[in-house]
Formats: C-alpha cells, structure tokens, sequence
C-alpha cells in the first residue's frame, strides 16, 4: 500500500487545516498590511512636515537678512506652532535673536535664546544658543547669570568659546584669579585654534590686573612690662 496520502486526502487535510488556522493568517495579514500603511503613511507625513518646515524657515532667513522684524516674528511663530518638533524650530530661535539684536532688543534676543535651551533643540543648537545667551548677558551686565549658564557644560567643541566667556565674565566679576584660570584653559586648549581668537585671549589675559596676596600679619610682641623703681632704704633716706 502506498505510504503517500491520495490528493484527495491532501486536499481534505488541506481544507481542514484552513478551516481551523484560515481566520489567524487573513488576521495577521490584514494587521500587517495596516501596519505597513501606517508607518509609510507617518514617514510621508514627516518628510512632509520636514519640507513644509524647511520652506518657512528659508522665508524666514529672507524676512531676517531684509530686516522685516514683523513678517519674521509672525513666520518664526508659525515654524514653533506648526513644527515645533523639527530641528527648523531652533534654528528660527537663533535667527532671531540675531535680528532682535541687529533692531536693538537685546531682551527679545535673550528670551529667544533661553527658549532654545530650555527647549527640545538639537543639542549642538543649545550649546550654540547657550554661548550666545551668555554674550548677551555680559552686554546686559549680568556677569553672574553668564557664570551660572555655562559653568558645568561639558562640550569639547564648545570648550574654548566658554571658557573666553566664563574669563570675560570672572573678570568683570572681579574674580581675576578664575578669570586667569578660565583664560589659560582656553590658551591651551589643542582644541582652541578656530574656534576662538587665541592672540586675544592673551591679550586678555596680560590685561588683567595682578592677584595680590595678602601676607600674615607678624604675631604682636607682648608689651614689655614696666620698670619697677627700687625702693630707697629707710637709712639712705635718713642721710
């Protein structure tokens, strides 16, 4: 008798196998295929986003080398409304502290920038905006909130720019001696060239006045204890 089955009973087994598993597999095709539709539907929906966004800025970058201050604050709050999520949000942050700055509005130009870093920029955008918030803060005299923004940022790209910053703002402080430190730091930094003006720094740093260091006072010699007069005797005194 042959061990293989008829086709008849292939088909039966066939048919009964489907019956029982038929409904998982159109299940999971159907789940699949909406999965499918979904995610290529989101990426379309990003590269989209991604194009609009990258449109609005170029309108913007236009509005801000024309100088139109109201035409580039209205397209700068669309590009936060709108895209917010894209990398096209932070980079309209920094463009117009730039213009803000430019029209003389250097409190506009420093909420600008704090949005930047307390925002969801890339972070090479907030270190960026970070530096640049700081400069604004010095021209504003605010020497300490410059120290307290970039004291603690770990970035050796940005290292040198900080650390011109952190001795710029140690120096109007009066702090001469972490102004010096800051300033060395940078002068050797194998990292500096090209990122910062290296002569000036040195300038800077010979420009800044001497740390004196205040000697002890010398211990106080005890008063010398006055003389005592001797008594005469009795029988001198009689002579």
């Amino acid at each position: 008798m042959d061990d293989l089955l008829s086709e008849k009973e292939q088909l039966d087994q066939i048919r009964s196998w489907w019956s029982e598993y038929g409904a998982y597999i159109i299940g999971g095709i159907v789940i699949g295929a909406g999965l499918l539709f979904g995610i290529n539907r989101y990426q379309s929906n990003e590269v989209q986003a991604q194009l609009e966004a990258s449109a609005a800025y170029e309108t913007l970058i236009e509005y801000v080398v024309d100088g139109d201050l109201d035409k580039a604050e209205v397209t700068a709050n669309e590009i936060q409304t709108a895209y917010g999520e894209t990398t096209y949000a932070g980079q309209s942050g920094l463009a117009m502290a730039r213009l803000y700055m430019d029209k003389n509005r250097d409190q506009d130009a420093a909420d600008a920038l704090l949005a930047v870093v307390e925002g969801d920029a890339d972070a090479e955008l907030q270190y960026v905006a970070r530096l640049r918030l700081a400069r604004i803060y010095l021209y504003q005299d605010k020497a300490q909130e410059a120290v307290e923004l970039l004291s603690g940022e770990d970035s050796e790209a940005f290292a040198a720019a900080y650390g011109e910053v952190l001795g710029d703002a140690y120096a109007a402080l009066g702090r001469i001696a972490e102004a010096q430190d800051a300033y060395q730091k940078v002068l050797l930094d194998p990292l500096a060239q090209g990122t910062v003006d290296q002569q000036l720094v040195q300038w800077k740093s010979l420009d800044l006045p001497e740390v004196v260091v205040e000697s002890e006072s010398p211990a106080t010699e005890p008063e010398a204890a006055p003389a005592v007069e001797a008594e005469t005797p009795e029988s001198e005194e009689l002579e």
